[in-house]
This record gives structure tokens, C-alpha cells and sequence, in this order.
């Protein structure tokens, strides 16, 4: 079984300039976890989930520190809270998305999709074609149902 032959071809998406609320709005009124984020020439940048609104809702922790002759010892990563406050403070889809998208091409096998969700701990795979643009989505959901259809 492949891809093709399960995947979603019309896929919500959303550009990097479209708002926060129009991405939440859009998660649900179509009832979907994540929104692949598209460029101007129809690839895919990131993807916007429910987890990363609920984020953006959370409060974020300051790293801890240590003060020592007038200096200061961070003992968490500087960078990683000004991502995340970076992040809490996005107005648009481009800020907010996750940036490390995993794949799946049509041809690659419902196996590898499967496998790479576990390890990933992805819920939804875009799938692209050659040219590296979005031609449908394949969710957790997609392969449970064909995997324990009747």
C-alpha cells in the first residue's frame, strides 16, 4: 500500500503571512490538527499545529541562573527561551510554525509513513512530489483506518 492510495489531496494550508487567529479558526472549522505553512511558490515551510497554538498560550519558563562575581551562569539555554518567547509573541503563521517538517513522497510505502511518524512523534505527514510541493497530507488517522478498516 503507498501513500497515494490513503493520502488526503485537499489540504487546508495556509501562507506564512496569515494570521495566528485565521489558523486557529481554520483548525476548527475543518476539524484537523495541523496546517502545512506554504511559500509564494506552493512549498511546504512548516506546519502549524494545535500544539504549537497551546504553546503560544503557555507560560513560558525563564532559565535559571546563577549569579557569581557580578556574572551570570545561565543554567538553561538563553536561545531556547527567546525561541520560545519569539514564538508566544507570533502574530503570523511564519513565526509560530514548526520549521523542522518531516516528508513522505505518493510512492513511499504506508510502512514508512508509520515508521516515521513513531519515531518522530509526528501526527501528520505532508506529502510532496518532486518539485517539493504539497499534494496532499497523511495523518495518524489515514493509516489507522486502513490498518483496522472492516
Amino acid at each position: 500500500m503507498q501513500i497515494k492510495d490513503i493520502m488526503t489531496t485537499n489540504v487546508v494550508t495556509v501562507s506564512i503571512t496569515d494570521s495566528v487567529e485565521q489558523c486557529a479558526k481554520l483548525l476548527q472549522e475543518n476539524n484537523i490538527s495541523g496546517l502545512p505553512v506554504l511559500d509564494d511558490s506552493g512549498r511546504v515551510t512548516g506546519i502549524v499545529t494545535e500544539g504549537d497554538l497551546i504553546r503560544r498560550a503557555s507560560r513560558i519558563k525563564a532559565p535559571g541562573y546563577l549569579e557569581i562575581l557580578g556574572g551570570l551562569i545561565y543554567l538553561g539555554s538563553p536561545k531556547k527561551f527567546v525561541e520560545e518567547l519569539q514564538r508566544a509573541m507570533s502574530l503570523e503563521a511564519g513565526q509560530l510554525m514548526s520549521k523542522d517538517v518531516v516528508f513522505v513522497k505518493p510512492d513511499d510505502s504506508l510502512e514508512q509513513a508509520a515508521t516515521l511518524m513513531v519515531d518522530k512523534g509526528i501526527n501528520r505527514l505532508p506529502v510532496i512530489d518532486d518539485e517539493e510541493k504539497l499534494v496532499g497530507i497523511v495523518s495518524r488517522r489515514d493509516i489507522m483506518t486502513r490498518l483496522y478498516s472492516k
